[in-house]
């Protein structure tokens, strides 16, 4: 790969299995929004970026940073070290899962911020990603930084302790709903030193689980997200309502308890899981599989 600074951003050449449609569309993120040129808008990090790629070429534009955020926040967020070529060609050994990577050939698991991540995903249960995006960026003006860019303003996610100075009823707003409670009493949790997340993010995968399972509205598929989205466990494999069909469908044949799908990932799968996942869940998605 190549890395090139152009006026006002960075140009990527020779870069393989890079589609910003698949990333950004995949369940992994919801602070992205697709622009009228293809390309997309999105706030990590607290930084603005607008990012367009062509996969054929080979080339992604990185619109708004420089090389040093790229060297230091962007080259791991986008997952740039990994080689994606290799876990295809391994996951490809599978029929099913072969179909799957062709339809989402471009996509990447983002290295994503713990914090921000474990209040996203709160928000994200039971509920769909145009609701959930709304409360996230409602959260953001309330409480984040502004950040200016193109004529526009955007937000940075709050940060733990703004966010546990706010009372519940000022919460309420963001529309989350029952969530609303969790996000205030995990807020909470994590200001006060009661789960540390980067300690956590070291733990075994099992271990992991066990404690993001002890904040308030962190079930089993909300922490393997947080997991997987934000940790590096690559062997978690979040089961949500297109997993859990994508995976009785092709798999066992028959719907079974979330348990049992669990085990038949981590045995069928391995280290690999987290990577399925995002592929059958994807094809399951695209393809409307019942």
């Amino acid at each position: 790969m190549k890395v090139k600074e152009i006026d006002g951003g960075i140009l990527l050449e020779d870069v393989q299995h890079f589609d910003a449609k698949h990333i950004f569309e995949c369940g992994q993120c919801f602070r992205w929004k697709r622009e009228e040129d293809g390309s997309y808008t999105g706030v990590a990090y607290g930084k603005v970026i607008n990012v367009k790629s062509e996969y054929d070429r080979g080339i992604v534009f990185l619109k708004n940073t420089n090389r040093k955020d790229f060297d230091e926040i962007w080259y791991n967020y986008f997952d740039l070290g990994r080689d994606y070529g290799e876990i295809k060609e391994k996951l490809a050994e599978d029929e099913i899962l072969r179909d799957a990577i062709k339809h989402g050939r471009g996509i990447r698991i983002l290295n994503q911020d713990p914090w921000e991540l474990v209040i996203s995903f709160i928000i994200s249960a039971n509920n769909n990603i145009p609701r959930i995006s709304r409360s996230i960026r409602i959260l953001s003006e309330m409480y984040g930084k502004p950040i200016e860019y193109c004529g526009n303003t955007y937000y940075s996610f709050p940060d733990p302790e703004t966010l546990a100075k706010a009372e519940l009823e000022e919460i309420n707003s963001c529309g989350a709903g029952f969530r609303c409670k969790y996000i205030y009493q995990t807020s909470r949790m994590i200001n006060n030193g009661e789960l540390d997340l980067e300690e956590t993010a070291a733990l075994y995968t099992s271990k992991a689980k066990r404690e993001l399972m002890k904040l308030a509205g962190v079930g089993p598929k909300v922490a393997d997200c947080i997991m997987l989205f934000s940790m590096k466990k690559h062997d978690a494999y979040p089961v949500d309502v297109w997993v859990k069909r994508v995976t009785e469908h092709f798999y066992l044949h028959e719907e079974v308890p979330m348990k049992q799908i669990e085990r038949f990932a981590k045995d069928k799968f391995g280290s690999l899981a987290g990577f399925a996942q995002q592929y059958l869940f994807y094809f399951a998605r695209e393809q409307k599989i019942k």
